[in-house]
């Protein structure tokens, strides 16, 4: 039996998990955290929201130079890391609306 795209996927990233486990990582996302303690994604809208997930932008897929990159980095809550990004990853766009009420485009 050939295997299903998601097996491949999962296959994949679990090659670069360990990317996670490191000390260099632990050190980046507490910077990236201090750096910036708010939700990315909230501010648009100019909720306070406290960060729990460092995201990378751009998916790294293993690559060590994307992965430890700042600049690929974004600060987001558990709700918009788990929703809104994933909602990306996957080619939708993703609209919310600010305080004034017109649509704004996240991400």
């Amino acid at each position: 039996m050939a295997p299903t795209p998601d097996t491949k996927q999962r296959a994949d990233s679990a090659a670069w998990q360990r990317l996670y486990k490191g000390a260099a990582w632990r050190r980046l996302r507490q910077h990236q955290l201090a750096m910036q303690p708010l939700c990315e994604f909230c501010l648009v809208t100019e909720e306070i929201t406290a960060a729990e997930v460092v995201d990378h932008k751009r998916r790294h897929q293993g690559d060590p130079e994307l992965f430890f990159d700042p600049a690929n980095l974004q600060s987001l809550c558990k709700h918009h890391h788990d929703s809104a990004k994933q909602m990306m990853e996957r080619g939708k766009k993703v609209v919310t609306y600010g305080v004034d009420g017109y649509p704004i485009e996240l991400g």
